[in-house]
């Protein structure tokens, strides 16, 4: 999606027209904050795809009907007891330029890299990758009773940082922040960011992220502060939820993502069933982005670049 079509998109979508509006008005009442709602303004279902050696996956952004929504650029929901869909798993294959964000649910995924690193994703537990300047590595699938469930979220990178040196950030189930939310058992998990007075353990990050998950295990509504300069979606992997106001609130059915417009507050009531989601937040970049495949870069001649190096033995060199 190039630069016209993002910005068309965003504004059909009224994200820059809300991000216009609270860049320019200047109040000339005493100053009061309001926390205003976000609302779905549009969703999609996510296309069957494949990838690594023959995974069979669920891909929600980087399809042809959403090819990115900066700064994400890709989403892909893996969740299979057919060891068969994704036993082989994600052999060698090279990053530059972006940051990869991998939510275990349940199984474990077992990664190793060019550089000697490795380490074990346990279900319940997340790894946050800085690609940076290059990485080769490796994904591979560790089965627990058969089932694999999970999130891989793709983030971009801004130029000044596409070249910086590779980083991981893996942690454990007991290392995020949780919160139970209900009697009933229904809690969020929260990766990155700030929610409601959580803090997720990833450090840091140039998009300044907020992601989490929720279980919601009865009707009562939640809601939840989210910047309200960020690009927001919530993603349902299980049941059913109405999404914003009460009096605008939208159904979002299992497998869908849910887009969402301006503001700062989100509701979330699950509909009549258990349901799950995934929430993201971050910082729109509104930098070129040119991707090929595993490599996002800012022109062609750095894409260029990138081949040229990962030909060489050099990409996750310097």
């Amino acid at each position: 999606m190039n630069a016209t079509s993002r910005r068309r998109f965003l504004l059909q979508s009224g994200l820059l027209v809300a991000a216009s509006a609270i860049g320019c008005r200047r109040s000339e009442a005493p100053a009061v904050i309001l926390q205003s709602q976000r609302n779905v303004v549009q969703t999609l279902e996510g296309v069957p795809a494949t990838d690594g050696a023959g995974v069979r996956l669920t891909r929600v952004i980087g399809q042809p009907s959403l090819r990115n929504l900066d700064p994400f650029l890709m989403l892909d929901r893996f969740h299979s007891d057919d060891p068969g869909a994704y036993i082989n798993g994600f052999p060698n294959h090279p990053h530059r330029g972006f940051e990869t964000v991998t939510v275990m649910l349940e199984g474990r995924m077992r990664h190793r890299d060019s550089r000697g690193n490795s380490g074990l994703i346990a279900g319940g537990g997340s790894q946050w990758m800085t690609a940076g300047r290059g990485l080769i590595h490796s994904e591979m699938p560790e089965q627990v009773q058969g089932l694999m469930s999970g999130f891989q979220l793709w983030l971009n990178l801004p130029a000044k940082e596409k070249m910086c040196p590779p980083a991981y950030q893996d942690h454990t189930p007991e290392q995020l922040a949780e919160e139970r939310l209900s009697p009933s058992g229904s809690r969020a998990r929260v990766i990155a960011g700030h929610m409601n007075g959580l803090q997720g353990p990833v450090r840091e990050r140039p998009t300044r992220p907020l992601l989490l998950t929720l279980a919601l295990e009865d009707d009562r509504p939640f809601e939840l502060d989210t910047p309200s300069d960020h690009t927001t979606f919530a993603f349902v992997s299980t049941g059913e939820v109405d999404l914003g106001p009460e009096d605008t609130s939208k159904p979002v059915r299992e497998g869908s993502l849910a887009l969402l417009g301006p503001g700062s507050r989100l509701r979330v009531r699950a509909r009549n069933r258990r349901s799950e989601l995934l929430i993201a937040a971050a910082m729109p970049l509104r930098e070129p982005i040119v991707q090929y495949g595993p490599f996002v870069m800012n022109t062609r001649e750095e894409i260029q670049q990138a081949f040229d190096d990962y030909r060489a033995g050099v990409l996750d060199q310097g």
